[in-house]
């Protein structure tokens, strides 16, 4: 459970763009490109260990990983743990599927299609920048 008397953990942003990013399977050096010349994978690795990240780099690796900017702001790895841990628990799966017990889980769409919707948008992403690439090799 979540206290507001409880001591904020800092975000780190660097973190976040480094998960989203693996998430997707795109490679420090696909990032990089993206982002223009001046970035390259070294660039990119040293972002992703930063805290904080300035709010107009955000923005842009946002819009290149088609994530919204408040991901990697407000992503917390524990709190998300916790938030499943206490929403999941044994008692509310067992429960739910225990013919003629009282239900106290009501879930109001199936986590399992949610995920596949997050997984085959991943995919589309990563079909999309390898299309990308490959039209920026034919270039050169």
């Amino acid at each position: 459970m979540i206290h507001d008397d409880m001591p904020h953990k800092k975000i780190h942003q660097g973190r976040n763009i480094k998960r989203f990013r693996e998430m997707l399977g795109i490679k420090q050096e696909a990032l990089a490109f993206e982002l223009g010349d001046d970035w390259n994978q070294k660039k990119i690795s040293l972002l992703e260990q930063k805290e904080t990240v300035e709010k107009d780099i955000l923005a842009q690796v946002a819009k290149i990983l088609k994530v919204p900017t408040e991901a990697f702001e407000n992503f917390d790895e524990e709190q998300a743990i916790n938030i499943i841990a206490n929403t999941f628990h044994d008692s509310a799966v067992a429960n739910t599927f225990t013919e003629g017990a009282q239900a106290n889980f009501h879930c109001t769409f199936n986590p399992l299609d949610k995920m596949v919707e997050l997984y085959e948008r991943m995919l589309q992403q990563q079909k999309e920048m390898i299309d990308k690439l490959e039209k920026l090799i034919q270039k050169k």
